[in-house]
């Protein structure tokens, strides 16, 4: 690695790591620009491949590390996790309550189910620039490896790609034009920077919060999932076919993680 990054402020590497993993996220969603004139269900698809990325994300980047994170710091971690897996499904559900009083009107149901689909990416994003945050505040704070956070950087980073196209393209689907199904993909990604500068800052502090952050970001995804990109994946009439690419997603998704660690 440059030694000129070693010399860095942790605060500093902790910023250009996340990024980095924000870069992968914007280039994700950028491959809304490759697809030419496109039908319903290659849209309806490419849903259910959304699908499986974020059911995938919610174990293996999010439950399974929040279990880990939980009871290495002698914290009960099946308390703390299903109070925050809970709580994240809770708050989507009541901000699908909100929406309930617009779709009376019927042109708000596409903008809500965008809106929940964007939100928890985000929401999945934050704890995980917080953790890189930490584990770079960890180096300048605890004595941890260096090497360490910056591989845990890399993977999150790797993971964020298929992140940000599951954004971007299912926007499509919604009317969206590409540039604005792109920029509210990218979007998902740009609270990292900021969440990983604040877990580098507060880093004591972030220890204990982020086993609860990051379970209540997997109850918010699993509840998109079921409420909203599933059942509009099956609305189309080749419902195998959109099984299959749930499927496709959450592989994707699950070779990552477990690929990179």
């Amino acid at each position: 690695m440059p030694s000129s990054f070693e010399t860095l402020p942790y605060t500093a590497q902790a910023f250009l790591a996340t990024l980095f993993t924000w870069a992968v996220t914007a280039a994700g969603a950028a491959l809304v620009f490759f697809f030419g004139s496109v039908r319903k269900t290659l849209l309806d698809a490419m849903l259910g491949f959304a699908a499986g990325v974020m059911i995938a994300a919610s174990f293996w980047s999010l439950l399974s590390p929040a279990i880990e994170m939980a009871s290495s710091l002698s914290m009960n971690a099946w308390i703390v996790v299903l109070f925050g897996f809970l709580s994240g499904g809770i708050l989507l559900f009541f901000g699908d309550k909100l929406f309930l009083l617009f779709e009376k009107k019927g042109q708000y149901i596409g903008q809500k189910r965008s809106l929940m689909l964007i939100l928890s990416i985000t929401l999945h994003n934050i704890p995980e620039g917080l953790a890189v945050g930490v584990a770079f505040g960890s180096v300048g704070v605890l004595g941890s490896s260096l090497s360490s956070a910056i591989l845990l950087a890399l993977g999150i980073g790797l993971q964020n790609f298929p992140e940000g196209s599951a954004v971007s393209i299912p926007l499509l689907r919604e009317g969206y034009s590409k540039k604005k199904a792109f920029f509210y993909g990218q979007l998902s990604g740009i609270v990292e920077p900021i969440s990983g500068v604040l877990g580098a800052l507060l880093v004591l502090f972030m220890q204990k919060l982020l086993p609860f952050l990051l379970s209540f970001a997997a109850g918010a995804m699993i509840y998109v999932v079921v409420e909203e990109l599933i059942p509009e994946s099956q609305s189309n009439e080749r419902k195998d076919l959109m099984a299959l690419f749930t499927l496709i997603g959450f592989s994707v998704m699950m070779v990552l993680d477990v690929a990179l660690g």
